[in-house]
């Protein structure tokens, strides 16, 4: 599942003083860099950090720093998932590689310019280009590819295949018809949407982030509003009240087809029932799958991104830059970390990856991702018809989900967006002090 990372940098506790002081020691560890070579004979092999931030595929990276050890004697690599990345960058000790979530607790790292620029590495050359502006529109330093795409996850309504073809029900392809079959279901006495609304960031991640993605230019939006800064919420646009309005409109009206009580039901509730069949679609992503499976194994469920408007072309899923991988400047292995990181990216490593974690491939020549359920969302990747969640865009400092989730509860959506203009606003204020 998708919790949200929490940010750091300029409006939380790790101040860009002591972040940039604790860079200082840059310069000399760089001088270190230029030691023996790696793989030296006789020399001892050079052990190199790797953190790993997800918690679900630890064991999997162990396999595979495994099967690394095995293929030369050089390096060891010693996996670390504990560590506190603020202290670590903050002291000078950062992991020598890091295989992070790129979200916004990424963000001063690469904006401060403490990682590395890995656009020489022959693997860069290999990414899709479509995935670099994903990459840069959540964090960018000038003339550095900071960070190279792992695995990249969609998300979208996930559906009972089996139910919609008992029913005679097609896949919408505009609102009119996806509240239509909303309709039909429910006279069939069958709910249309199970709701997970007892945790906040489901609805963040689902009806939010959907209703949004689907309807706006999510990037342009975001943009105008970090250019407008402090302005936002004073009456002139950008606005999240003003260009946030209709996205929410259809969320409210997307909670009268959730089932009963959903606001008490929290994310294992939503897994288990609509593994028994009590709901038709479900607005969660590819990490839902496999809990979904250990239920109801040869479940045969589809995906289909959430239609918002009259215009089938502006179907759009929800992706986010799930892994990626970086090394800093203040790392003294960094040609170390270059080869491991290297051994990762290659195909056969890269892409058993993604199969097995209901990924997407994130190089030009990946294959399609082998989920059967998520090829209804391969063609939105491939074109990239795709947006990242603004619930992803939004600075953790600002509590985004609550917010939603007052929403998904009944509240009423201008209140929350006008507190989300004067919470952007204020943080904007904050952080050009």
């Amino acid at each position: 599942m998708q919790p949200r990372a929490t940010r750091v940098g300029s409006a939380s506790a790790l101040s860009r003083r002591s972040f940039l002081l604790g860079a200082g020691g840059i310069a000399s560890g760089l001088a270190l860099a230029g030691c023996a070579p790696v793989g030296s004979a006789g020399a001892r092999p050079e052990t190199i950090s790797f953190y790993v931030s997800k918690p679900e595929v630890i064991g999997y990276f162990d396999e595979l720093i495994a099967q690394f050890h095995r293929t030369q004697s050089r390096i060891r690599v010693v996996r670390d998932s504990t560590s506190s990345m603020s202290a670590n960058f903050v002291r000078n000790s950062p992991p020598d590689l890091g295989c992070w979530n790129y979200n916004f607790s990424v963000v001063p790292f690469v904006e401060h310019g403490a990682l590395t620029d890995l656009s020489d590495l022959p693997e860069a050359a290999t990414i899709n280009p479509d995935l670099w502006p994903l990459m840069e529109q959540t964090a960018d330093y000038p003339g550095r590819k900071s960070a190279l795409p792992y695995s990249v996850t969609a998300a979208s309504v996930i559906y009972d295949r089996a139910l919609f073809a008992a029913q005679g029900l097609d896949v919408p392809t505009t609102w009119s018809e996806f509240a239509d079959l909303c309709r039909r279901l429910q006279q069939a006495d069958i709910t249309p949407l199970y709701g997970t609304f007892k945790d906040n960031w489901t609805i963040a991640q689902g009806m939010f982030d959907y209703s949004i993605g689907g309807m706006i230019d999510t990037p342009a939006t975001f943009a105008a509003l970090r250019a407008a800064g402090t302005r936002v919420g004073t009456g002139s646009a950008p606005s999240f009240a003003e260009d946030f309005a209709a996205p929410m409109e259809r969320m409210a009206q997307l909670r009268e087809w959730h089932q009963p009580g959903a606001v008490s039901r929290g994310y294992g509730d939503g897994n288990l029932a609509f593994a028994q069949g009590k709901a038709a679609m479900y607005l969660q992503g590819p990490w839902a799958l496999g809990e979904i499976a250990k239920t109801t194994p040869d479940m045969d469920l589809g995906t289909f991104p959430l239609p918002v408007t009259e215009d089938p072309a502006d179907r759009k899923v929800r992706v986010n830059v799930d892994l990626a991988l970086w090394i800093p400047e203040a790392s003294r292995k960094q040609e170390a970390a270059r080869e491991f990181l290297s051994f990762l990216m290659t195909p056969a490593v890269n892409d058993r990856y993604n199969a097995d974690n209901n990924g997407f491939g994130v190089r030009e020549d990946a294959p399609p991702a082998s989920n059967p359920a998520l090829r209804g969302m391969q063609s939105y990747y491939d074109d990239a018809a795709f947006y990242l969640g603004a619930s992803q865009l939004i600075p953790a400092e600002i509590p985004v989900a609550n917010y939603a989730q007052s929403i998904a509860f009944g509240g009423d959506p201008q209140r929350q967006l006008r507190t989300l203009d004067s919470d952007w606003a204020r943080l904007a204020l904050r952080s050009a002090a």
